[in-house]
């Protein structure tokens, strides 16, 4: 048998880098010739990385979230053959020391062992100083434990105390037990008066603390200090007696639910790690300027519907957004420095003449944004069905790497979730990003009466290092006259 390592390998553009996104082996799988065994993410892109052989699972080189370099080993595989990698033997001395090392540990174990049984007939000293021993040398070395176990066995059979290291406290017949055996059951025998709710428990702020932390309420807490002071003992007599209803049952104005301390700790990894690092620079570096402009889409959202009564089983339904791509199109014949981008290391502003659209696209694992290239040469229907394309290949995880980056304006919707207004990110190094709300009825004048209309905002930022607020300003207002009046879609 040999050992075949998979690196990692270099995916091109100068990427250094990469980020190790997810498994989908483990160590002891049988994995195919070419079976996909983990994802990585560039800047760019997810990437899948298969097995070029057949073989079974030894090692793993990382765990997802790491950021790994190019040519670093990914995967170990056992092979039939020879395989592409030898291990360099181990040297004579370290070989020899090994078993040594293991002997003395054995050993080194079994002398706690007995150090602990020989204590526990000692009364009062091994329930003090057997369950830290214990402890730590369970800590240090597993082995111990079940030797230590042993000890405690033979001793209780002779009929001396037994010391428990998982617990850390003495048995029944040490001074420190009889005292909480006897505080817990004075708690359970003395029926629960609970103090007013005005009345505030004497306690000290660790009391407190760990009251709170056990989810305890203070006023049911029996106090044996001074003036009904609760200590920590009476915490560890209330823990310890049997819960009673009325002492767990919540004040008058509470919820009736028990109070929760756990928490979750979630690791940024993948494409959350991405995005959050691109919404981060985008906000440290841009300059944002928002613009918020309601649009009458009654006109537009009828020829939509007709057009989709005539057209759609043979060209497919029409969404909105190719509505918008035409309009942002056409607009940007007039304002080229929307359809930009900036270098702003090198402080060159590049305007482009083909509209490469970025879609923000929602998927399972965040958001990206698919490129709608040259929408500026496509029909209306072209543009609609490369839009659904690329939205479903972003949700599968399936778009290629030039299909997520190189866009010159980003359109962002949120659907019919998409509110009010809103604030979206400048896409960078774009300078404008269109983000389009929800669509409702509302009543509006129009020529002195009230007519029921389809209204909609359009919820804009720009970098104002690049755009001025007044361009800005105008390019919004030429897109909602092209949406209100829906003709002017199509005028070249």
């Amino acid at each position: 048998m040999g050992t075949h390592v998979i690196k990692m390998p270099d995916i091109g553009e100068g990427i250094a880098q990469v980020e190790l996104v997810e498994w989908y082996v483990k160590v002891g799988d049988v994995v195919g010739e070419d079976q996909v065994v983990a994802d990585v993410m560039t800047d760019k892109a997810t990437v899948e990385i298969p097995s070029p052989v057949h073989g079974t699972v030894i090692a793993l080189g990382g765990q997802p979230g790491e950021v790994m370099a190019v040519g670093s080993e990914l995967i170990r595989i056992e092979v039939q053959g020879s395989g592409n990698h030898v291990d360099a033997p181990m040297p004579q001395g370290q070989a020899d020391a090994q078993p040594t090392q293991a002997a003395t540990r054995a050993s080194q174990a079994t002398h706690t062992a007995d150090s602990l049984g020989s204590h526990s007939g000692d009364g009062s000293r091994a329930a003090h100083a057997a369950p830290n021993a214990v402890s730590s040398s369970a800590v240090a070395n597993p082995e111990t434990t079940a030797i230590a176990g042993s000890s405690a066995g033979a001793a209780a059979a002779h009929g001396q105390p037994v010391v428990s290291g998982a617990a850390g406290h003495a048995n029944d017949s040490s001074p420190g037990a009889a005292t909480a055996t006897t505080a817990a059951s004075r708690h359970a025998a003395a029926p629960v008066v609970p103090r007013q709710a005005s009345d505030k428990p004497l306690a000290s702020p660790a009391v407190r603390k760990r009251a709170l932390d056990a989810g305890i309420e203070l006023r049911y807490v029996h106090g044996s200090g001074p003036a009904g002071r609760i200590l920590h003992e009476d915490l560890d007599a209330f823990l310890q007696a049997p819960q009673r209803s009325d002492a767990l049952a919540p004040s008058h104005g509470q919820s009736g639910q028990p109070r929760r301390t756990d928490s979750e700790q979630i690791p940024v990894i993948g494409l959350r790690r991405k995005i959050a690092q691109r919404m981060q620079d985008a906000k440290r570096r841009v300059a944002h300027f928002s613009y918020v402009e309601e649009i009458d889409m009654t006109q537009l959202e009828a020829l939509r519907q007709q057009l989709n009564r005539q057209h759609g089983e043979q060209r497919g339904k029409l969404t909105l957004l190719p509505f918008l791509v035409r309009a942002l199109v056409v607009a940007l014949r007039d304002f080229p420095q929307i359809n930009a981008t900036y270098d702003d290391e090198a402080h060159v502003i590049t305007r482009h003449g083909a509209v490469h659209v970025g879609i923000a696209t929602q998927g399972a694992n965040g958001l990206m944004v698919p490129v709608l290239r040259h929408a500026e040469a496509a029909s209306l229907w072209r543009n609609a069905s490369e839009i659904s394309r690329l939205a479903q290949a972003a949700r599968s995880n399936k778009a290629a790497r030039e299909e997520l980056s190189g866009s010159t304006i980003t359109l962002t919707s949120l659907g019919a979730l998409g509110g009010i207004a809103s604030t979206p990110v400048v896409n960078t190094p774009e300078v404008a990003i269109i983000g389009v709300n929800r669509m409702v009825e509302r009543p509006m004048v129009v020529n002195g009466q009230i007519v029921i209309r389809k209204m909609m905002n359009l919820s804009s930022s720009f970098d104002h290092r690049v755009v001025d607020g007044m361009d800005a300003a105008l390019f919004i207002q030429a897109v909602r006259g092209l949406l209100e009046q829906p003709a002017c879609l199509f005028v070249e």
